[in-house]
């Protein structure tokens, strides 16, 4: 269509998860606090990292950017969803609409290579654990961090300078409680099919690409593992079993609704809620929860927290010196 002869929409309608007044509500509830839990257990992982000396390393380096990208990701658009529940219609600027298709790609597809950055980490340090030091140093680390930052970006960045330039002309709505690329094309005055081509290329085939990587990273470990020791087998598959039920969590519905965008299932907003929500509480719990390690962190900077709101405040009034320093120091 000849652009002069159409006028860009200004705003698109978004759905929501419910036209159910009692669903609402609950929603309303429900989200504020699962979008709170996130924020507050991810930063309380990054703020225990930082404050631990013993912490900066490699492993705990890249564990505590996945915090910020959960932290991100769940930002995006859990805030505006849940601003949005009590107020019908639900909507939102073309420029939000593009930012949210943006900022969404940008942090799931940072995820998505730091996932693989993280298991990258363990195979060596499982499989190579003499020469660990030398292959995972600080500059490495910091470049898997940096390079999962670029991608994300530079994949973003692919998805959106087709998408933003595509006419919208009508109709406006968005079957979701955010902008979702896959609704978003389909409402072009346009064909949509070479950009829903392009979308299945770069967004689908980065899903499996990153997906099929870590199955087959650790099941590299878990033989690495079954051959060295019979004893740590069993912790070894507790462990990856977790890690690999919460990869499938997130990477499940990505490649669900960005592998096939030629359909709209049913399902897709509860799928899109699991990537978007559930496994940026699930991460914490099971990458860094879990560890001895950071576990030793947080009592540390507990005790220092309780030893600070506990100090006698006859000490601060006679100017007593006194020695409580953070952690990290």
């Amino acid at each position: 269509m000849d652009e002069g002869n159409y006028s860009r929409v200004a705003e698109f309608v978004l759905l929501g998860l419910s036209s159910s007044w009692e669903l609402q509500h609950f929603f309303f509830v429900l989200f504020n606090f699962l979008y709170i839990t996130i924020v507050l257990g991810n930063l309380l992982i990054v703020l225990t990292v930082i404050s631990e000396p013993a912490l900066h390393t490699p492993m705990y380096i890249m564990l505590s950017n996945l915090s910020v990208l959960d932290v991100f990701l769940a930002t995006y658009a859990t805030p505006k969803m849940i601003h949005d529940f009590p107020y019908e219609p639900k909507t939102i600027y073309f420029e939000g609409c593009m930012a949210q298709i943006f900022l969404l790609h940008v942090f799931a597809g940072g995820e998505m290579v730091r996932l693989v950055a993280m298991a990258y980490d363990r195979y060596v340090a499982i499989c190579k654990p003499l020469h660990y030091g030398t292959i995972m140093n600080l500059c490495k680390c910091t470049g898997l961090v940096v390079g999962s930052w670029v991608v994300g970006v530079v994949h973003s960045l692919s998805q959106i300078a087709f998408t933003a330039n595509l006419p919208f002309c009508g109709p406006n709505i968005v079957d979701s409680y955010y902008c979702d690329l896959t609704l978003v094309i389909k409402l072009a005055c346009t064909d949509t099919y070479a950009p829903e081509v392009l979308m299945l290329l770069d967004s689908g085939l980065m899903g499996v690409t990153s997906f099929l990587l870590l199955l087959i990273s650790y099941m590299v470990i878990l033989l690495t593992v079954w051959r060295r020791s019979s004893a740590g087998m069993a912790k070894a598959r507790s462990t990856l079993t977790a890690h690999i039920t919460v990869v499938t969590l997130f990477f499940g519905p990505c490649i669900f609704i960005y592998a096939w965008p030629f359909s709209n299932f049913p399902v897709d907003k509860i799928l899109s809620v699991f990537s978007t929500v559930f496994t940026q509480i699930l991460n914490p719990i099971i990458y860094t929860l879990r560890n001895k390690g950071v576990k030793s962190a947080m009592y540390k900077l507990k005790k220092w927290y309780v030893s600070c709101r506990l100090l006698p405040q006859s000490m601060k009034k006679h100017g007593l010196a006194f020695s409580l320093q953070p952690p990290w120091f």
